[in-house]
């Protein structure tokens, strides 16, 4: 047995296998726990950088929720400001128009006066014509002369 070529190849392989592993096992562990370590620290760095995403993502979905009240808010109050906006300018064109309708009115109504004015003094200026004209045909010089004083005092005393 001791002899045979394969039992020394064998017990070779055999010590040469136990050199491997005696002096290339523990480089060869700690290489794999530096790696598994390495790999632990990405891990632990992936987890904590996901958990900063999901909470930046909670973030902006909590602006954005924010941003759409908001804007339903700014919305809501512009629809409030233009309905009193609408309400103001109906009560600012009734109030126009109820001055216009009023100025008219005054217009109308002054109109009026003028041509009541207007018919009445054409009236007197008649009846003084014709009052003229029946105190010519009716009065004498005399009785003209004695209206005339009359007149005349009456317009004195009603001047002082």
């Amino acid at each position: 047995m001791l002899g045979s070529e394969y039992t020394w190849i064998t017990l070779a392989l055999f010590i040469f296998f136990a050199l491997v592993f005696w002096k290339g096992f523990r480089p060869v562990l700690k290489s794999l726990d530096s790696r598994a370590e390495r790999i632990r620290k990405e891990l632990d760095e992936a987890q904590t950088l996901r958990e900063d995403a999901q909470k930046m993502l909670a973030e902006y979905k909590r602006k954005q929720r924010d941003a759409i009240q908001e804007a339903e808010a700014i919305v809501e109050h512009a629809k409030l400001e233009a309905e009193r906006l609408r309400k103001s300018a109906e009560a600012d064109l009734e109030a126009s128009l109820k001055r216009r309708e009023d100025l008219a009115l005054a217009k109308i109504e002054q109109a009026e006066q003028n041509a009541l004015s207007e018919v009445r003094n054409q009236a007197v200026d008649v009846a003084i014509a014709a009052a003229a004209k029946l105190i010519a045909e009716q009065v004498d010089d005399k009785k003209a002369e004695e209206l005339a004083a009359s007149a005349i005092q009456d317009v004195a005393q009603r001047l002082n």
